[in-house]
């Protein structure tokens, strides 16, 4: 058995945390090496596809003495939109109510008398078909004191277009680095990282493109149908950036 001053204890003690971390196994630096020279480039791709659905927004109105005469009309109204949207089936991929408000307009002057009521209902409906979506918006803007807004082109989130765009980035990449190393006279030999740089500023799912805005306010004597929109849909632009860092054969320079 072998005995310590309490000295001794101590010494030992900080001799052991000073040499700990000399034993650890230190990062790799993000540089290359002599022996492991890195190249980091950028791959981008750019493409323009044609969209995949379309956006229409619908707001139907309706004006009232009382309460009661605005919201039967109102409800009406928006039947009827309901239904004409739903008729066309698989065409319409997605039919959305949102904001609904009633509200009193009051007489000028002192007093809280009412003038009238103002009601309003604002619809969404995504279309596949833009065939139908011509023929749609025109009979929704022939409506009864509804106004259409749009179109507005997109494609949707899971869209081969954007897996497209990411293996491009990946093969520019790639021939951008090989030509680097060709330039000094060497090869690639490994990939060390790929990281993709374009999530903080993606685009939304759904980018509204600049359309067109239609107003409608029909007579109920009014016969006539107007002829359908001749719609020219919206080229979308699809991009992807990605940092690539490869090591390569050490050249003779």
């Amino acid at each position: 058995m072998t005995y310590q001053t309490p000295n001794q204890e101590r010494h030992d003690r900080v001799g052991r945390m000073a040499s700990s971390p000399l034993d650890e196994p230190q990062p790799a630096v993000p540089y290359g090496t002599p022996d492991a020279p890195r190249i980091a480039v950028r791959g981008e791709a750019r493409l323009e596809v044609d969209p995949e659905i379309a956006r229409i927004g619908i707001t139907v109105t309706a004006r009232g003495r009382d309460r009661r005469t605005a919201l039967d009309d109102l409800t009406r109204r928006n039947t009827t939109v309901l239904d004409l949207v739903k008729s066309y089936g698989d065409a319409v991929e997605r039919l959305e109510t949102g904001a609904f408000s009633i509200t009193p307009e009051l007489k000028h002057g002192r007093g809280e008398r009412i003038r009238t009521y103002h009601g309003t209902v604002h619809i969404t409906a995504e279309l596949t078909d833009f065939t139908a979506l011509g023929e749609l918006t025109t009979r929704l803007a022939d409506l009864e004191l509804t106004r259409v807004d749009g179109p507005w082109w997109a494609l949707r989130p899971d869209s081969p277009a954007h897996r497209r765009a990411r293996q491009q980035a990946v093969r520019e990449a790639v021939q951008r680095a090989r030509e680097y190393a060709e330039a000094l006279g060497t090869s690639l030999s490994a990939l060390v990282e790929l990281a993709d740089i374009g999530a903080e500023g993606a685009p939304p799912a759904y980018p509204q493109a600049p359309g067109g805005r239609m107003r409608a306010m029909s007579h109920a004597a009014e016969d006539t149908t107007a002829a359908p929109l001749d719609l020219e849909p919206q080229r979308q632009r699809v991009s992807a950036r990605i940092n690539a860092r490869f090591t390569m054969v050490p050249p003779q320079l």
